[in-house]
């Protein structure tokens, strides 16, 4: 099938361009990209006023599934995504069974053929159970189809296990992506450490318990000579490590997620478990820092750490709830109403940290509209605006900090292999 998108301000910083374009899709695949093309197609969509962008990868999202389907699934996670404009993303290994074996990894495998409405890649487990004493088999685990190892939600407190991973995936060349939390120092900790966890009476998690464990997972990557990638950075101290190391040649790459460039520890103040998140919210200079290391290229990517929570695991007390939100939905449109239209970033610079960063940190051929290449396009109305609802939720949860807001920036297709798998 011939799909054509004409009209479009197409933004492909892959290849410096950022014009009024043409795109031409045939059996799955960009054809051509240009002016006043026309390829008899089956579908045309008239782009006019919109922007045209390569599909957007996710590199942190739990699916939930196998194990936890009342919370997501693969089929409701991936029709979040592409209502958020996501055409690639990373299911994180936290599942019951753990992505520890193959036969796991082949488990999810199947239920991504029968119900993915995205591409969805799968990251294995570090250690087994993710419990931080035994290393996987990273070879068995890469033969079965894993793109990246982490052990999210959790990290590696030892040592000498971490080192022999780095090195194990440098062999295999598998992404690393590290959860950096220093759990002895975080324990029991339910929100930031500062004056509203002292005036609310809850216990806090220090930024330490970041930074402290960021700086020796960098120091083991450089030892080891293996790319590192740090997942969800929060505070101020973790981006200035970060650009220490980068300045040093480290190769290390970092992400972090739209809510710690939106909200404060303030958020906490009416004890609303859906701002409660792993690493917490932090203080008004931490957005800042975050901001400032998106603009520097100290950040590369942005990604949502979707944690889906059913309503009894949230609205109950503070402390007992679980950590975490939704954001596959609300992702693009939070980042272009807080990053692009105050002009902290450009459109260009939001695909780099939502697409081409991300597919050239997993070894992906994605993240570009470059002919030859996957047609994953998403189609924004950069202008529209639009108000966060839970009940218009896609996800089979409904924990966003984001019910409310006004958001800039509306998806109004997103393509996946040539074919329309969301239209707004």
């Amino acid at each position: 099938m011939k799909l054509l998108i004409k009209n479009g301000r197409v933004v492909d910083p892959a290849n410096n361009l950022d014009e009024e374009r043409d795109v031409l899709v045939d059996q799955g695949r960009i054809v051509k990209v240009g002016r006043n093309l026309n390829g008899g197609a089956d579908q045309i969509i008239d782009a006019a006023r919109w922007l045209v962008l390569p599909g957007l990868i996710d590199m942190h999202v739990h699916l939930r599934e196998p194990g936890r389907e009342d919370k997501e699934t693969v089929e409701s996670g991936t029709r979040a995504a592409v209502k958020g404009g996501i055409t690639t993303l990373v299911a994180m290994p936290n599942t019951n069974p753990a992505m520890d074996t193959p036969e796991s990894v082949q488990l999810l495998q199947a239920r991504i053929k029968e119900s993915a409405q995205a591409h969805v890649l799968i990251a294995g487990c570090i250690s087994r159970s993710r419990q931080g004493r035994e290393l996987t088999d990273l070879a068995r685990l890469k033969r079965a189809g894993i793109v990246a190892i982490s052990d999210d939600g959790a990290a590696v407190d030892s040592a000498p296990l971490l080192d022999r991973a780095l090195r194990k995936a440098k062999e295999q060349k598998l992404a690393v992506l590290l959860h950096c939390e220093d759990r002895n120092v975080s324990a029991g900790g339910v929100m930031h450490l500062g004056a509203m966890s002292t005036r609310l009476g809850l216990r806090g998690i220090s930024a330490e318990s970041e930074y402290k464990r960021i700086q020796r997972d960098i120091q083991l990557a450089e030892k080891a000579r293996c790319p590192v990638h740090i997942c969800h950075v929060s505070c101020a101290e973790s981006v200035e490590i970060i650009a220490r190391a980068k300045k040093k040649g480290v190769r290390v790459t970092a992400e972090t997620a739209p809510h710690y460039f939106t909200l404060t520890e303030e958020a906490v103040r009416d004890y609303d478990a859906d701002m409660k998140m792993n690493p917490p919210l932090r203080g008004a200079s931490d957005v800042h820092a975050v901001i400032q290391g998106l603009i520097k290229g100290t950040i590369d990517t942005i990604a949502s750490d979707h944690a889906p929570h059913t309503i009894n695991e949230k609205e109950i007390e503070f402390d007992r709830a679980e950590f975490g939100i939704i954001g596959l939905e609300t992702e693009l449109a939070v980042a272009a109403t807080w990053l692009v239209r105050p002009g902290h970033l450009s459109w260009s610079d939001l695909v780099k940290k939502l697409s081409l960063h991300p597919a050239r940190i997993l070894g992906i051929d994605k993240g570009t509209l470059g002919p030859g290449k996957a047609a994953d396009i998403t189609i924004v109305d950069p202008a529209a605006e639009w108000v966060v609802r839970k009940e218009e939720c896609v996800s089979k949860s409904r924990n966003t900090p984001f019910v409310g807001w006004r958001l800039q920036g509306r998806v109004m297709y997103t393509v996946v292999d040539g074919k329309v798998a969301y239209r707004q």
